[in-house]
């Protein structure tokens, strides 16, 4: 399913710059940055419940949110983007 995750971590201290710097890699490891703190993640229910879990213990609850959007298997009809798109689409193979 294809999950769209948003973050807003509050960097005005040193541990928020680094809380945010693990936010994005955690996400970087399941799929592709869309915007600056947003993420489009292919992944299944096990996935998907891991890296909740991961990014709910990163984060401080008390400055900082995440927000998760589940579009489902058929999410090619439920996005639509307009302008310059940057990057393989999140289903897209890459051959190195």
């Amino acid at each position: 399913m294809l999950v769209l995750i948003t973050y807003d971590v509050n960097t005005e201290t040193t541990a928020g710059k680094a809380r945010l710097r693990k936010v994005a890699k955690q996400c970087v490891n399941y799929g592709r940055r869309v915007q600056n703190s947003v993420f489009e993640c292919l992944l299944d229910q096990a996935q998907c419940i891991a890296l909740k879990a991961k990014l709910t213990e990163l984060i401080d609850e008390e400055v900082d949110s995440l927000r998760f959007y589940y579009l489902g298997n058929k999410y090619q009809t439920k996005v639509d983007h307009v302008g310059v798109d940057h990057g393989l689409a999140a289903d897209q193979v890459l051959i190195l």
